[in-house]
């Protein structure tokens, strides 16, 4: 490997990092992904992810919904929900059919597993609740 890429590179001139002003965004990232730590150490005994519960809880609201309104209602890629989706469907507690009315579309519907999850882990999501509210 050449020199030239160990080199730290110079900031150019037109460049101005004040070293106290901090982006707006990346205060939110970090402050997001210490609210998920939280929701994610009390979820832990059951199995779940906080991610993983908010989609589960938005397809109860919305009973049966397809997958590009699930995505829309999450503000997340269809395709990146299509991902997120497989582990719930693999562990039963949602199901992925075609839609009747258009074989092009996919739909989304809690199973009773997944709202006995979801029963199940309410009590470690009111206590991650308490514990942000504190």
């Amino acid at each position: 490997m050449s020199n030239v890429h160990n080199k730290a590179a110079t900031v150019p001139q037109g460049l101005h990092i004040p070293p106290s002003v901090v982006c707006h965004a990346t205060h939110l990232r970090k402050a997001t992904r210490r609210i998920t730590l939280l929701y994610d150490a009390l979820l832990a005994p059951s199995g779940l992810r906080s991610t993983q519960r908010s989609i589960l809880m938005q397809i109860a609201r919305s009973q049966v919904t397809s997958l590009s309104e699930l995505a829309a209602i999450l503000v997340i890629d269809r395709s990146a929900l299509a991902q997120n989706l497989k582990p719930l469907e693999r562990e039963g507690w949602l199901s992925v059919t075609v839609d009747p009315a258009d074989k092009r579309s996919r739909r989304v519907s809690l199973t009773q597993a997944g709202m006995n999850k979801l029963l199940e882990t309410q009590p470690l999501w009111e206590q991650a609740q308490a514990s942000f509210e504190k």
